[in-house]
């Protein structure tokens, strides 16, 4: 059977090109031994299930101790209805107890007769853990999947069953219990309507010894997977397009197996072409277009209060002084949105996603207002310097209008001049967009045929905003070899008048021309 890149659920190794020894065996084995409660928390899609799934075989296959993975996730439907959640739960046990340990193993009688309780009360997940504990030869080990995707006083219930059972381990509750998830517990803010009141999930599961993650793939791992499907199949990747996926993805292990899947199996088929950096790009922009349901889960998130927050405060780039919760930003870390280290998008590709997005309504509502063939001169380049002044125009006539109906609305300029720019390149050229918390600007890269022009976005925070936006844009040009420079000013200072704000002028900056458009 030909394998391919795995792009939904876990990865099965005889089906998908995969890397082993993603976590660190020797520690798990070191928690187990020390009969340790641990977390293992990392964004969707990163391969926690993959590599659970296989040291759970792996520590099987060893005989010292019996170990059991199950996914909870089917009953987050339960919300607060502790009882549905229970028995969900055991519904779940018993298919996993017959796939990972037989139908022969003591958990599964002991499991079907949990199953079939109509009622479970608050105790039962404990009772079974207890006599499952107690029925086998061998210390278990428990490993528990989508903790976080339960909801309220279910949530609260099992982690606290759990931590009832803890005095009582190895011989009568798993010596070892391994909770995964997206979220460290200790972030967990559960609302219980039981009790009126939210419960962190620290003190709810006080007994964790330690949390883990599951970092994104290095750059000599994604190298590695590719030239999996080089041996197999002698279609090769130029360092060049290897090096540029692990750019635009760093690492993201879902995305990294998306783009070679995408550029292996739909761009080029012919083995004996290799895949290149510029098919490895044309697979960027088909994700992006495709919307996968990795890509639409990131996007559902930019609706969550917290996470617009956050998002807000990195594309305004206004760093001094920022008022940045702790919460918001370990959240959107969580989520894998947002650098562990400082604060800017993950990867290119969110960063390219994400005001793609927020600007989609507003590209589709332009769609017959503006018209992009004024744009294109004769020889078939892009005049930008007609493009700016239109769209000064359409901001001073439409600006209140739309920014009033967005969610965003402290970068509602940003997302106009986005989706402006976005309806007239579509179909001809590209948009990069480079922004991070303490830039204090967007940094926009427009590829149109040979042209190349930058676009600084700014908003006016005093005299010096336009001095250093000049000084930005000239640095930007350089390291982006631009032909063209462009210097957006949005001022939104209520006092002044429209013919205060808006204006065009050239400046002259370190060998550049820009133009500087106050808006």
């Amino acid at each position: 059977m030909n394998k391919t890149f795995c792009i939904a659920g876990p990865v099965v190794a005889s089906k998908h090109y995969c890397l082993s020894l993603r976590l660190n065996s020797q520690e798990l084995h070191r928690l187990i031994d020390e009969e340790k409660y641990f977390i293992l928390h990392a964004p969707r899609q990163t391969g926690k299930t993959t590599a659970i799934l296989n040291f759970v075989q792996q520590l099987n296959s060893e005989g010292k101790y019996i170990a059991l993975y199950i996914n909870i996730e089917p009953a987050q439907a339960a919300r607060n209805d502790i009882s549905a959640g229970l028995r969900s739960i055991f519904s779940e046990c018993k298919g996993w107890i017959r796939q990972i340990l037989g139908s022969d193993s003591p958990l599964y009688p002991l499991i079907l007769e949990f199953s079939e309780l109509q009622n479970p009360s608050g105790g039962a997940l404990g009772d079974f853990l207890r006599q499952a504990s107690e029925a086998l030869s061998s210390p278990l080990i428990l490993f528990v999947d989508e903790i976080d995707s339960l909801v309220g006083d279910t949530l609260i219930s099992v982690l606290r069953q759990l931590r009832s059972g803890y005095v009582a381990r190895p011989r009568f509750f798993p010596q070892s219990v391994c909770l995964m998830g997206v979220r460290d517990v200790r972030d967990y803010r559960i609302w219980s309507p039981e009790q009126g009141v939210f419960v962190l999930g620290g003190s709810a599961f006080n007994i964790k010894a330690k949390s883990l993650t599951l970092a994104n793939f290095s750059p000599a791992e994604v190298a590695a997977l590719y030239q999996q499907h080089t041996d197999a199949t002698g279609q090769a990747f130029t360092p060049e397009a290897i090096e540029y996926a692990f750019y635009l993805t760093q690492g993201q292990p879902w995305l990294v197996n998306a783009l070679a899947q995408e550029a292996c199996f739909e761009l080029v088929t012919d083995r004996s072409q290799s895949i290149t950096k510029e098919v490895i790009d044309r697979a960027k922009e088909v994700l992006i277009l495709r919307r996968d349901t990795h890509l639409d889960v990131l996007i559902d998130r930019l609706s969550e209060e917290r996470v617009r927050r956050i998002i807000q405060m990195i594309i305004l780039g206004e760093g001094e002084g920022a008022n940045v919760s702790t919460d918001d930003l370990s959240y959107v870390r969580d989520l894998g949105l947002v650098t562990q280290k400082g604060m800017a998008i993950a990867n290119p590709i969110y960063q390219e996603i994400i005001p793609r997005e927020l600007s989609l309504v507003q590209q589709a509502k332009l769609e017959g207002l503006v018209d992009r063939r004024p744009f294109i001169r004769a020889d078939g380049s892009l005049d930008m310097r007609l493009l700016l002044e239109k769209f000064g125009q359409f901001y001073r006539e439409q600006s209140s209008a739309w920014i009033e109906v967005l969610e965003f609305k402290e970068i509602g300029p940003h997302i106009l001049l986005l989706a402006f720019l976005q309806r007239i390149i579509n179909g001809g050229g590209s948009i990069h967009r480079e922004y991070a918390l303490g830039r204090k600007r967007v940094d926009l890269l427009v590829v149109w045929k040979n042209q190349r022009i930058v676009i600084e976005l700014k908003i006016r925070r005093g005299e010096k905003s336009v001095e250093e936006g000049l000084v930005q844009t000239a640095g930007y040009m350089g390291t982006s070899q631009a032909t063209e420079g462009h210097l957006v000013v949005f001022d939104q200072s209520p006092e002044k008048s429209w013919d205060e704000k808006i204006f065009t002028r050239q400046e002259d900056v370190e060998g550049k021309t820009i133009a500087v458009w106050g808006l």
